[in-house]
């Protein structure tokens, strides 16, 4: 006479592997969906800007730059892709404050005549007080961005 072992059950039970494949799929497809989705509404990058950049990073123009480009085409100040847009820092500004000049590009992949690059606006940036304003639609006003 031969003792078996008791037959366990509940999720201590052994899977086949197609079910093991399909608990994967279900678990995999929703995220992947929901990471795809967040990516193309730009949450993500808002996500990632808000917790990557700090008070040190108004003095860094690379990150100020990474910042802006979120900025400016998240809140409805251009249309444009971030990748077509160009900001072009004023080197003879005093460090604490500076002037960015944000141009279209048109190349490659932009849109647009090429070799054209115009002026879209100009943005003032307190670097001490974390202030940032634009002169969109009023060249050399400056106001608040939003």
């Amino acid at each position: 006479m031969t003792i078996q072992p008791p037959r366990l059950k509940g999720p201590f039970t052994k899977r086949t592997f197609r079910q093991h494949l399909l608990r994967r799929i279900a678990l995999v497809l929703p995220l992947s969906l929901l990471m795809i989705g967040l990516a193309r509404s730009g949450m993500l990058d808002t996500l990632v800007d808000r917790y990557t950049f700090r008070p040190a990073n108004w003095y860094d123009d690379t990150a100020l730059i990474r910042h802006l480009r979120l900025l400016v085409t998240h809140n409805g100040m251009t249309h444009d892709r971030p990748d077509c847009l160009l900001f072009v820092v004023n080197g003879n500004d005093a460090p604490t404050a500076s002037r960015i000049d944000v141009m279209e590009k048109h190349s490659g992949t932009c849109p647009g005549p090429k070799d054209d690059l115009p002026r879209l606006f100009t943005l003032r940036v307190d670097r001490m007080n974390r202030v940032i304003e634009s002169d969109q639609n009023s060249p050399g006003v400056f106001h608040p961005v939003p």
